[in-house]
């Protein structure tokens, strides 16, 4: 054994004394009033939050951890395996009772299938909180063995730290590298095996911030990598239930390490991309509830020297309190001058931006010119060196079952209403469309949002810009390589040719093409791996190819309900595109505008379709109806379509704020009566947008809830500027900023901007298809910050498997592309 220096021993024994003092001086948890535990620098809910049913496990549930305001662990509840994946059972919620007398929250659950019912039971105990497990009736057999209390860590919170379990220290893993137990029958899975177990284990024992102490009062406490079943997969700690007992079945005590003098440093929230002149500006300030100190704001010009020069100096002013925040506002629109800025509130300083006439002319550039191809399906896209996916889902795509239920909002009816049979090959498919979302499913819905989109961004704005060759008869893209086309119309005809499609292989709208199972559904790389690109042929045994044709069943399914509403949203964007395509690709347009003319004539002569599932089968349909004579009225000027929409308006006034833009599209093809009749709407929205203004410090609408919400602070923003240049005396412009400022960093948690790429400091690790390799796609804008109940803004800058924060979509990087031209609209016309 190697002799320590005396000084390493003093040192050492001074530590365990520092860490004892503090220990006995660790403030208590006590339930708060907002339903929690809570002291200083350390929270522990219980069920505060829920499973989102919508997408199953959203790692939002159960017994939760956060610790200097940075949740750390979830899920805490009843599992029936070690490291449960998305789709795995969950238990449901029956009751949460809250004693604040004695601070005892307890939790009522169930696994219905099995005649499980289980209560789970927290009590505070000085420092820590006491979890435990009670049943009123023994395990099921069929769950002994299986059925376990799981607590889950974030791998990305304790990469680099060590833990100690029974005193032996080990070091987290950074990749998975845990031994696996081999998969058990048919249908089995590997599972992984313990990393270590013991009595205590203790997490990141060297850094306060992190450190956890679990105790098992009864049994054994386990820590596995979920990471090596899945990508997504976090640090679990877990200890089985014991077979044939009742009562208190485990018990463990979770403390984590509070700090009574611990503050939250402000966080100075901005945009970081920078201000026009003219526009407002205003940084808001995130204080923690006990920093009483309120310094005056700087705002610092920075020269080329180096230099930071005060630019203005003032008072914050106070705004009060929002979520778990004290907050304050620092106004500098007085400043115009250009240059590069920061913003220095007492020890800290923001991150350098612009002030700049000529700010947002080029902030969509990165959107439209790598985000949008790398989303391109059917089409192999490159990059100077970096193949980003090969021409994928040539193989598109088979007639789904009838009677299924899909794992992502599809489903098939009792019928196929095609000319197709189950499982057959639906041709013509393979051609067009964007990945939806993170995924690579081809939702219709979204795509036509997209093309709608777009097309008003084209006929507003006029965006030529071309920096990418496409080319649909090589089925090839290259990305910084100009081909004589406006980049926009080449998007809006790759849009527009998945719908053309549609309606030639089945006739009317699908509701997507989607993969078939959670083994396809869950695929990350390169799509074009995820399946073999032949059209699969049932006559062919299991792996054999013939010419284009293949015995592998790894085809997307085509959902083919139909939908009245989705046949109208469909419509609405052709008719749209075909106004765009004009010029570009006339061939495209004629039949676009074609199936636009003739669906809409067929769709009035029979009651309306409404097949409904999840959200992949069309909005409302008084929605979609008035969107879609919309679009055709001005695309063919026909007076049937205005007299449909003066027949519509009533419905559509009573769903104004859905419709608000479309209504103001109408306006110049309408008579003016219209207009007229549209005002009390506008008054209407505008007082309502004022009220939604003042709720926050940050002025426009946060949601709660699984996804948070910047795809409807952009549509708010567009919605403002639509109305905006309709009623100007009655909307004013300023919504259109607050959008973007709140995009761009201005809001709650964090500053980072929510668009990659875009800004000094943005979103780098995101939910792409590219997720695994926690990197990013520019230009892909980000859901944001989700409100984690009751009042934590969070949004994950280390992890990027938490899609309702930040998963990249398509709609809202079109979305945003045409607020970022509103807004230099704006400030070009007022220059």
């Amino acid at each position: 054994m190697t002799r320590k220096p005396l000084g390493f021993w003093l040192s050492a024994i001074a530590l365990l004394a520092a860490s004892a003092a503090h220990a006995q001086s660790a403030p208590a948890l006590k339930l708060n009033d907002r339903g929690y535990y809570e002291a200083r620098g350390v929270n522990v809910l219980v069920f505060n939050n829920w499973y989102d049913s919508l997408f199953s496990d959203s790692k939002i549930s159960g017994v939760e951890l956060i610790q200097r305001d940075v949740r750390t662990a979830t899920n805490g509840d009843v599992r029936l395996s070690p490291t449960p994946g998305q789709w795995d059972p969950i238990g449901k919620l029956i009751e949460r009772k809250v004693d604040p007398a004695t601070g005892v929250i307890e939790a009522t659950l169930e696994y219905a299938e099995y005649g499980f019912r289980y209560v789970i039971r927290a009590e505070p105990r000085g420092d820590g909180v006491v979890l435990s497990i009670n049943l009123d009736e023994p395990l099921p057999a069929a769950l002994e063995g299986k059925a376990g209390f799981n607590l889950e860590f974030l791998p990305s919170a304790y990469f680099r730290k060590t833990y100690m379990v029974d005193g032996k220290p080990a070091l987290f893993p950074l990749y998975p590298s845990s031994d696996m137990a081999p998969a058990t029958g048919p249908a089995g899975r590997a599972e992984p095996l313990p990393l270590a177990s013991g009595r205590q284990i203790v997490l990141a024992p060297e850094d306060g911030a992190r450190r956890v102490r679990v105790e098992a009062g009864t049994g054994r406490v386990s820590l596995y990598d979920g990471r090596d079943q899945a990508q997504n997969g976090w640090y679990v700690l877990r200890g089985e239930i014991p077979a044939g007992r009742t009562g208190r079945v485990l018990e463990w005590t979770v403390t984590a390490q509070a700090d009574a003098g611990w503050v939250r440093p402000p966080m100075i929230a901005h945009s970081q991309l920078g201000y026009a002149p003219d526009q407002k500006k205003v940084a808001v300030l995130e204080l923690d509830r006990n920093d009483a100190a309120r310094p005056p704001a700087r705002l610092l010009r920075l020269t080329d020297k180096g230099d930071y020069v005060p630019a203005l100096v003032g008072a914050v002013k106070p705004w009060g309190h929002y979520l778990r925040y004290d907050y304050a506002t620092f106004d500098f629109s007085a400043v115009k001058t250009p240059g590069a800025y920061v913003i220095a509130y007492g020890a800290t300083r923001s991150a350098p931006f612009r002030i700049d006439p000529a700010l947002y002319a080029d902030a969509w550039f990165s959107t439209l010119d790598v985000y949008f191809p790398v989303a391109m399906d059917h089409l192999f896209v490159n990059e100077a060196y970096r193949v980003w996916h090969g021409d994928s889902h040539r193989d598109d795509a088979l007639q789904a079952p009838v009677n299924h239920e899909h794992l992502d909002l599809y489903a098939q009816g009792p019928t196929t209403d095609t000319r197709f049979k189950p499982m057959e090959h639906i041709p013509g498919l393979n051609v067009g469309g964007w990945y939806d979302a993170g995924d690579f499913d081809i939702r219709t819905q979204t795509q036509y949002n997209v093309i709608r989109t777009m097309v008003e961004t084209w006929e507003k704005f006029g965006l030529t810009r071309d920096q990418t060759t496409i080319d649909q008869a090589r089925r090839h893209v290259e990305m910084h390589v100009p081909d004589g086309q406006p980049d926009l119309v080449q998007q809006i005809g790759h849009g527009a040719l998945q719908l053309v499609a549609q309606f030639r292989a089945v006739g009317h709208a699908l509701n997507g093409i989607v993969e078939p199972d959670v083994g396809q559904y869950t695929h990350l790389g390169d799509a074009v791996t995820k399946t073999d690109g032949r059209v699969y042929d049932p006559g062919l045994a299991s792996g054999q190819i013939q010419g284009d044709r293949s015995g592998t069943p790894d085809d997307r399914w085509a959902f083919t309900n139909k939908s009245t509403p989705l046949n109208y949203g469909s419509i609405a964007a052709l008719a749209a595109a075909s106004r765009a395509l004009r010029g570009h690709d006339d061939a495209l347009a004629d039949e676009s505008l074609a199936i636009a003319r003739r669906v809409w004539d067929e769709e009035h002569t029979h009651a309306p379709d409404l097949f409904r599932h999840g959200n992949t089968t069309g909005g409302d349909l008084v929605d979609e109806e008035f969107a879609a004579a919309v679009e055709l009225l001005i695309a063919t000027k026909d007076a049937k379509y205005a007299q449909r929409i003066d027949a519509l308006w009533p419905q559509v006034e009573a769903r104004f704020a859905a419709n608000a833009q479309t209504a103001a599209q109408a306006i110049p093809f309408m008579p003016s009566a219209y207009k007229a009749r549209m005002e009390p709407a506008v008054r209407a929205f505008a007082a309502q947008a004022d009220k939604m203004a003042a709720a926050n410090p940050f002025g426009v609408l946060i949601t709660e809830g699984g996804w948070a919400g910047s795809g409807q602070v952009v549509e708010i923003g567009l919605t403002n500027y639509a109305l905006h240049m309709a009623f100007p005396d009655i909307v004013k412009a300023d919504g259109v900023f607050r959008a973007l400022d709140f995009v761009y960093g201005t809001h709650p948690g964090s500053n980072l901007s929510l668009v990659s790429a875009v800004g000094t400091q943005s979103k780098e690790v995101a939910y792409g298809n590219n997720r695994a390799d926690f990197s990013f796609i520019a230009g892909g804008v980000v859901p944001g910050v989700l409100v984690i109940k009751p009042d934590l803004p969070e949004n994950k800058e280390d992890w990027p498997f938490f899609w309702g924060e930040n998963e990249y979509v398509i709609n809202v990087g079109a979305s945003y592309i045409q607020l970022v031209n509103s807004a230099n609209a704006l400030v070009q016309a007022k220059r």
